[in-house]
């Protein structure tokens, strides 16, 4: 049963007329009875009614696409895709179909990710695109399936981009989920550094709770595995998905470990970072050390050398996401589940190690 106006007022021990003075904002209420209804709302997860226009239909014509950052590339160029398929779609503004993408930017905040979905799930919004690894609690993530199962049954369609699906037993009815193949597009990269003779290889990691840093991580290390090298802990660094990550983690790494032929960065903007240390210590890439990142940005084919990276197709991803957001396209996969292959592309920031031949850059 869905909670009311009047379920609220005796949580916060207050008149329906004073929740409504404060949800609305337009009189002046004393501050600890504002704080005592606000802890109402949220402990009752009462959802405010949306637009006017809105109270009519199941939905809105209200898209969100909730990013961790929308100036990282990797979301920016999925989000401008979906965005652009959503809103221009042939045929849909002369049906009246029109929806109106906003993209949130949570800025990697598990709290902020659950006020966008709340915000969302108030503006009764047509559908919910989430992009990028999630967060690897179980309170959030039981928190996060909580509001999808309530965005999905009040008609929100969800799609989640990048992510992997949701647990089994999470509840949340998601319409479609496109699930990148970190885990093996880290393993390839990993074993073009070993065919060209490189066994000390240094890794640069993202933020230790999120799926994407854990799913390319183990790649690496069973590549590692299958060649018979034992991974050194003492090579593997976490920090963000940014170019300072990179600098200070190859300054350590190289301090460190100066033996280290080789770095694999969990992205390219960690990499440019990693290459930017290696040139300030006098280091020649690829000849003194081989350098390789993740996801194949725009810039990975205009730094010089040319990046050796993973290409995941970002672009197309986000127009995918975008379609089935709108159902006007269908989940190919499974269970909604459709996997992005990702792509080796080998370039010239990758060589021999130093003293061996390896073998070709394949």
């Amino acid at each position: 049963m869905s909670v009311t106006l009047s379920d609220v007022a005796v949580r916060a021990q207050v008149s329906p007329a004073t929740v409504s003075r404060v949800l609305n904002g337009n009189y002046p209420v004393a501050e600890a009875t504002r704080a005592r209804v606000l802890r109402a709302v949220a402990e009752l997860d009462y959802v405010v009614n949306g637009p006017a226009s809105a109270l009519a239909a199941a939905t809105s014509d209200l898209v969100g696409i909730l990013v961790n950052d929308i100036a990282d590339p990797f979301f920016g160029i999925m989000a401008g895709a979906a965005q652009a398929r959503i809103s221009a779609a042939e045929g849909v503004a002369r049906a009246g179909g029109e929806k109106l993408a906003v993209v949130c930017n949570t800025g990697g905040s598990p709290a902020r990710e659950l006020t966008y979905l709340t915000l969302l799930q108030r503006q009764r919004a047509a559908a919910v695109i989430l992009t990028g690894g999630a967060i690897e609690d179980p309170e959030h993530s039981a928190a996060v399936a909580a509001k999808l199962t309530k965005l999905a049954d009040a008609g929100t369609r969800i799609v989640l981009c990048g992510r992997p699906p949701l647990p089994e037993g999470a509840g949340a009815p998601v319409a479609a989920t496109l699930s990148f193949d970190n885990r093996g597009g880290a393993r390839l990269l990993t074993e073009h550094l070993l065919s060209l003779g490189h066994t000390r290889i240094g890794y640069v990691a993202g933020p230790m709770e999120r799926t994407t840093t854990r799913h390319r991580l183990e790649g690496h290390r069973e590549a590692l595995r299958a060649a018979g090298i034992d991974d050194d802990p003492a090579l593997t660094l976490h920090g963000s998905y940014d170019r300072a990550t990179g600098v200070s983690a190859a300054e350590r790494l190289l301090a460190t470990a100066p033996d280290l032929t080789a770095v694999v960065a969990a992205n390219d903007t960690i990499a440019l970072g990693v290459c930017a240390a290696a040139r300030a210590r006098g280091l020649r890439v690829p000849e003194d050390l081989s350098v390789a990142g993740f996801d194949d940005l725009p810039c990975a084919t205009d730094t010089v050398p040319a990046l050796t990276t993973v290409r995941l197709p970002l672009y197309e991803a986000g127009a995918r996401a975008g379609l089935l957001a709108t159902a006007r396209e269908t989940p190919a996969g499974p269970g909604g589940v459709e996997p992005v292959e990702a792509e080796l592309k080998v370039r010239d920031s990758t060589g021999p190690a130093r003293g061996g031949t390896g073998a070709g850059r394949g």
